[in-house]
């Protein structure tokens, strides 16, 4: 099992943790993945870190497919991998409609038949093939549309990028992991569980990955796993409440929010309604203290050294085979690296 290292969004202003992200390459951690929503991209801070570091690969967890066309993905993807020495990993997702529609100003649409185009599109410009064209229900290439100019000419990428450039996508709902395990070279769960991956997402992998004649050794899956090393769990429980609280409380609209239906599915039903309700009335700190124990210790680990040790086996026995921590500070960095690599 391979360690990677995440780092979460901004806030009003960009601030990257070079010193953990060097002492990670320096460590030997595989790659390092830069996210976005609605404030910086996800792209930028790799170049910044591209050019300060010497090994570790550059993930995107995620480039929002709606706010780039599959083109402007594909050039961006294959600049950053060139100048960073064929560092890159592309990592995609489609975010939620309340960001797509809200920010991006576009449809969100049929989420499975619109990666399904865009992740074929990105692959044909790698390849390089031929020029490029393309007829789907979303994209058409050179475009179609009544108000067409018909001068629109298929174009071949003018830079030469990795044909196999890997591609990852965030998924956890059910046809979209299932997709995910067909058509990627790797999946980017969050909120992942390990002692639920048989019962909640195993059944769509298999099914994936079956539809596309490979299997687990050909499909790297990646989730993200908070660690906070702290001999004080009450502590340590803290630190991971407000990412659980905002994620499966307000990121999305009810009845609308992917990582509310994943808590759902794991067995928190009861609780997850409970967290919703609170943080979407404005009583955050109530949704982050609505958090069970046991929710967290599902999806993160949290403790002393010791009894991270233990938990670790539960993620080293499941299929996993890139682990990416998000850490608060360099002295968890390196113990992770010490008790996995």
């Amino acid at each position: 099992m391979r360690l990677g290292l995440s780092f979460g969004y901004s806030g009003a202003k960009i601030e990257l943790p070079m010193e953990i992200i060097q002492e990670a390459d320096r460590l030997g951690y595989h790659v390092v993945w830069s996210a976005e929503a609605y404030g910086s991209d996800a792209v930028t801070p790799l170049a910044w870190i591209g050019a300060l570091t010497q090994r570790i690969h550059l993930g995107t967890a995620i480039m929002q497919m709606p706010g780039r066309t599959p083109a402007n993905t594909a050039m961006t993807a294959t600049t950053l991998d060139q100048l960073s020495g064929g560092r890159f990993i592309l990592g995609l997702g489609l975010s939620g409609p309340q960001v797509v529609e809200g920010w991006h100003g576009v449809s969100y649409g049929k989420p499975l038949v619109k990666t399904r185009e865009y992740v074929e599109i990105v692959r044909r410009i790698f390849k390089r093939e031929e020029a490029l064209t393309f007829q789907g229900e979303y994209y058409q290439i050179p475009y179609q549309g009544s108000d067409a100019t018909g001068l629109g000419k298929p174009l071949k990428s003018t830079i030469y990028g990795r044909a196999n450039l890997p591609i990852y996508l965030a998924a956890i709902g059910p046809k979209n992991v299932t997709l995910a395990a067909e058509i990627a070279d790797g999946w980017l769960p969050i909120l992942f569980s390990p002692e639920h991956y048989e019962q909640v997402f195993g059944d769509q992998v298999r099914e994936g990955l079956m539809k596309a004649g490979k299997d687990l050794a050909h499909f790297d899956i990646a989730p993200t796993v908070t660690v906070v090393i702290d001999d004080d769990m009450d502590q340590a429980r803290n630190q991971v409440r407000p990412m659980l609280a905002l994620y499966i409380g307000g990121m999305g609209a009810k009845g609308k929010n992917f990582y509310n239906d994943l808590a759902v599915r794991y067995g928190f039903e009861s609780a997850a309604s409970e967290i919703q309700d609170l943080f979407l009335s404005g009583k955050r700190g109530e949704a982050m203290m609505a958090i069970p124990d046991d929710l967290i210790d599902a999806v993160a680990l949290i403790g002393p050294k010791e009894r991270i040790k233990e938990r670790l086996e539960l993620w080293k026995s499941s299929p996993i085979t890139t682990l990416n921590i998000n850490v608060f500070n360099v002295d968890d960095l390196r113990t992770m690296a010490e008790l996995v690599l």
